[in-house]
């Protein structure tokens, strides 16, 4: 089922993340995963409530409060009421951020050993 609520421009920028919660409905919890994620709202795989319902979303101790946006069979898109400022959710979605600005490339720069080799005894 798919949502008719017209769509706003976001504000913040989406990070890949991959995170279990639990989300609480009004009659029920189910455990879902967060696929990405920003101070403003998040998806979530694995877990879908009606559109335009309220939730609770628990992580690492945290409840956030959230507002489906729109929902499918299996995911669905929330709102967070209130932005992601601290938390663990909010750690979360820092860590993600600070992974995804280091390139692959990097690393292995970082790790290529020196002083080996002909090279090295120069």
């Amino acid at each position: 089922m798919t949502s008719s609520l017209p769509r706003t421009p976001r504000h913040h920028k989406r990070t890949t993340v991959d995170l279990d919660i639990v989300v609480n409905g009004v009659l029920n919890h189910v455990e879902g995963r967060i696929i990405d994620l920003s101070e403003g709202g998040a998806r979530i795989d694995g877990a879908s409530l009606p559109a335009r319902s309220r939730c609770e979303i628990h992580y690492g101790g945290q409840t956030v409060y959230a507002v489906v946006m729109w929902s499918e069979v299996d995911r669905m898109g929330v709102r967070f009421p209130y932005e992601l400022t601290h938390g663990p959710l909010h750690k979360a979605l820092e860590r993600a951020r600070g992974a995804a600005m280091v390139e692959p490339g990097q690393i292995f720069r970082a790790m290529r050993p020196t002083g080996f080799g002909r090279r090295g005894l120069n």
